[in-house]
């Protein structure tokens, strides 16, 4: 009996370690597209989710992401893979809320029940002007090198002059 508590008492650590703060707010499913049919359980299918990026006003990011039906899929214990490809725009007059450093995360979910997590990470190319999007999976035995990454350049928007990223870099 105690070795069931304290297993589950690890889990339940390991779970809230890896998940730490929430960077942004739920995405915006935007539609899914079924790639696999499934008779009588749910279709393997492809999502398209949008987030606003929390500390910078006026860039959007999509990202499309595999979701495993089946069984497992139709209960979330099924450990989704980690193919994401990721598109960021600027859809507004860029405007920076907060300081922040690279490589903060943007937006962050559980791609498993337990170890595997997708992140949106951002960066500033300070010699261009850019704010650079990476999109990749981790694993807390074993990472993905899979990964895609998206720039969005700060150009000027109804006559505003635009900021320079590297003014708010920590």
């Amino acid at each position: 009996m105690i070795n069931r508590i304290s297993c589950a008492a690890m889990a339940a650590v390991a779970a809230l370690v890896l998940a730490g703060p929430a960077a942004a707010a739920e995405p915006d499913l935007i539609f899914r597209k079924s790639t696999v049919w499934k008779m009588l359980t749910p279709d393997d299918k492809l999502a398209t989710y949008a987030i606003d990026d929390p500390d910078v006003e006026g860039v959007a990011c999509h990202f499309t992401v595999p979701e495993r039906g089946g069984v497992s899929g139709m209960f979330g214990l099924a450990e989704e893979v980690s193919d994401v490809s990721l598109a960021c725009r600027q859809v507004a007059p860029i405007r920076f809320t907060s300081k922040f450093s690279q490589g903060d995360v943007v937006f962050r979910q559980s791609r498993s029940l337990f170890f595997k997590r997708m992140q949106i990470v951002r960066g500033c190319d300070t010699k261009r002007n850019v704010l650079v999007y990476l999109v990749y999976s981790d694993k807390l035995i074993e990472g993905s090198p899979k990964n895609s990454t998206s720039t969005v350049p700060i150009m000027p928007w109804g006559g505003d002059t635009p900021e320079r990223c590297e003014n708010f870099l920590k």
